[in-house]
């Protein structure tokens, strides 16, 4: 029983020692804002940060290209930086999927049509058909009006190199599908340095691509799958913020 008695008096004592130093500094950083705001303002900013897709422990970042666009200019990689920008692959004959795709870039150019550091970069995927007059006359078609919108064809072996290994989004010449190719609807969301980035999962994992083939009207498509287009324009106003 005495023991108990002096456990009692020693918890007593580290609670009125607890008490006397810490309770005054809460008081104090709640009077001045620091935890109501200054806490939560840190544990906004941690959710709203894109994460940067890695591979093998190290941030993926575009790999050089060199192109030719719809109005014959040669454009690099490097007329990108320090622009936030959106890569597809598509071809201009594509009957499937490239014409929602491209109808949700035109709805994303116009949402930032203000913003000089906003861009897109789309491949074609058939560049013997898609030279820089087929390009030029389908920019016009879709409305593409953003200086920083190029349409790019060159050698195919790099564009699907580009592809495949340097964004591992899946492109490949497929003669008994329909248009002739296969590719991902997938669009990758580039920052200013030119890495690639997304949000996270519930899990915490980076989703790494947006999916570009179903409209926000539509909201989702017959798989279930939902429209990605509106979390797209979110994460793109937080890169061209950061």
């Amino acid at each position: 029983m005495q023991k108990n008695n002096y456990t009692y008096v020693w918890v007593s004592l580290v609670i009125l020692v607890f008490g006397i130093i810490f309770v005054p500094k809460i008081v104090d950083r709640v009077k001045g804002g620091s935890i109501t705001q200054n806490d939560r303002l840190n544990l906004k900013d941690a959710n709203d940060k894109l994460a940067y897709v890695e591979m093998n422990g190290e941030r993926r970042k575009v790999p050089p290209f060199a192109f030719i666009d719809q109005d014959s200019l040669l454009i690099t990689n490097d007329d990108y930086k320090g622009k936030v920008y959106l890569v597809e692959f598509f071809f201009t004959t594509c009957p499937t999927i490239c014409p929602i795709m491209n109808k949700n870039l035109v709805q994303i150019q116009n949402e930032f049509k203000n913003f000089e550091n906003f861009g897109v970069a789309s491949f074609t995927i058939n560049p013997e058909y898609d030279t820089p007059s087929v390009l030029k006359e389908y920019a016009q078609d879709y409305g593409i009006t953003n200086m920083d919108w190029h349409l790019l064809t060159g050698n195919m072996n790099d564009i699907y190199t580009l592809a495949n290994t340097g964004f591992s989004i899946f492109a490949a010449e497929v003669p008994e599908a329909e248009g002739g190719f296969e590719h991902s609807g997938l669009f990758a969301l580039v920052d200013k340095n030119g890495f690639i980035r997304s949000r996270v999962d519930k899990f915490g994992n980076p989703i790494v691509y947006y999916r570009g083939t179903i409209t926000e009207q539509d909201g989702e498509n017959d798989h279930g799958e939902l429209e990605q287009i509106s979390i797209l324009k979110e994460d793109i106003k937080k890169l061209l913020e950061e």
